[in-house]
């Protein structure tokens, strides 16, 4: 993969394998795998090859996985799927939950926001017939990671868009994931029923796909190699991300005052949110891009509904003057030193000129 020096935001850049394997199946993409004509055979046994690594790596079982063109479209699925229309039970999910999440929540009877405490953390509760537990691998943000929902006696719906290879529970009625968490193409989800029994289509259908199509096959099959790489690329890489994550941790610690860090130690060493106090986290984010340097924020400064990260709210950290970062496989120790020069310097001219 190409340098990405200077680029610390969450938008996952396509990996080369998948890039050099995309075009083709676009061109091959034009065919109905249902079809017995050779190009649709063709497609066909690509996707089926596509859905043997996809459960392998992700630990499904093949039959289980469905290709959803629209991923957030796996969140009403895996959840309202589970919602037993005339049951009194609650749906159950951490404050820090994904937006997509807490929109669901908002259309039910019946929800219960689960408290977190300053590092993301929170217990699991005793379920009550009827109740449906929403348990992300790891929050998306901080890198939080969740507790073990094992004691949990209802059915589970798993959000596993923040991280793939963190092993499913034993345990678990649907799941989603997201292409975008493996460097593969936007505009493909996993979603998967492990629960047949609890799972009803909550979508109009006349047949027994769990969506009507929609899907674009090419960006499956292009998907499927970039899991199988980046795979590859975590394993060899994991020791070098979680040295980097300590080196910045050490030195915004020691060489900046009053930063807030958001993220856990025990995080997924990938993910880093932090906030710096006195701080306007626009002007941050915008005079290190003029630096060279792409870094997220959770600011309400910045965000679409001008609010503030809810995650960040939810946990009681500082929530203005937020940075955070993501780390890829390809990130130096030199590129890292060159950040956070450049981050001490520019919080110091903005707390300077306040």
């Amino acid at each position: 993969m190409g340098s990405v020096t200077g680029l610390f935001t969450s938008e996952n850049r396509l990996h080369p394998a998948a890039r050099e394997i995309l075009l083709d199946g676009i061109d091959k993409g034009w065919a109905d795998p249902a079809k017995l004509h050779r190009p649709s055979r063709e497609l066909a046994n690509l996707l089926t090859e596509s859905k043997v690594i996809f459960a392998r790596i992700l630990g499904l079982k093949e039959e289980t996985v469905t290709f959803v063109g629209e991923p957030t479209l796996g969140f009403f699925l895996g959840i309202n799927g589970l919602l037993q229309p005339m049951s009194d039970g609650r749906l159950i999910y951490p404050a820090t939950a994904r937006q997509e999440v807490i929109a669901v929540a908002q259309s039910t009877r019946r929800s219960l926001s689960l408290e977190v405490d300053l590092d993301g953390g929170w217990k699991i509760p005793q379920a009550l017939p009827g109740d449906l537990l929403v348990w992300p691998k790891a929050n998306s943000e901080t890198g939080a990671r969740s507790p073990s929902p094992e004691s949990f006696a209802g059915p589970i719906f798993v959000d596993a868009t923040p991280d793939p290879m963190i092993s499913l529970p034993t345990r678990w009625s649907t799941a989603l994931f997201d292409s975008r968490s493996w460097s593969g193409p936007a505009g493909l989800g996993i979603f998967a029923v492990n629960d047949q029994a609890s799972w009803r289509n909550p979508m109009p259908h006349l047949d027994h796909r769990v969506v009507p199509g929609g899907f674009n096959p090419a960006l499956a099959i292009a998907s499927a190699v970039a899991l199988e790489a980046d795979l590859i690329d975590r394993t060899k890489t994991i020791t070098k991300i979680s040295e980097l994550n300590s080196i910045i941790r050490n030195f915004l610690q020691s060489e900046i005052s009053d930063v807030d860090i958001a993220s856990p130690a025990d995080a997924l060493p990938h993910l880093l949110s932090f906030s710096f106090l006195y701080i306007d986290a626009q002007q941050l984010v915008d005079r290190m891009e003029r630096r060279g340097f792409s870094i997220d924020s959770g600011s309400a400064c910045i965000s679409a509904n001008l609010e503030a990260s809810h995650v960040l709210a939810a946990m009681g950290r500082l929530t203005h003057g937020n940075v955070r970062i993501h780390l890829y496989p390809e990130h130096t120790q030199s590129d890292i030193t060159s950040l956070l020069q450049a981050l001490k310097e520019e919080v110091a001219l903005l707390r300077g000129n306040s």
